[in-house]
């Protein structure tokens, strides 16, 4: 994995445990699941000091308790002054009165 701010390595544990993947920081990644991969994938931008956040379809493949760790994520992001901008094909659970919508449709949009 590669850690773009010095210290960043000694936080991949707590990462991948925020993730769900505690105990698979030796296990290459091409032999996770598909979901744990993506679960990969997350943890790595929880490691980023990025202020915005752009995720394309950020549930796939990912299992109930990994949708709640990563809207729980989420809006610990926006409450820290961060801002997440996402495509998905889901409802967002819980998290109606932090988000604005964009309804995009063959007719057009709509907030």
């Amino acid at each position: 994995m590669h850690f773009f701010h010095p210290g960043d390595g000694a936080r991949l544990p707590e990462a991948l445990a925020q993730a769900g993947l505690a105990g698979f920081e030796d296990v290459p990644v091409a032999r996770l699941s598909a979901g744990q991969q993506r679960r990969v994938a997350l943890a790595r931008l929880w490691l980023t000091r990025a202020a915005l956040w752009v995720l394309d379809e950020p549930f796939t493949a990912i299992d109930v308790n990994g949708v709640a760790r990563l809207t729980r994520r989420m809006a610990a992001h926006t409450a820290q002054g961060g801002m997440v901008i996402l495509t998905t094909h889901q409802p967002l659970p819980g998290a109606a009165d932090t988000v604005r919508r964009l309804v995009l449709t063959g007719g057009g949009a709509g907030l």
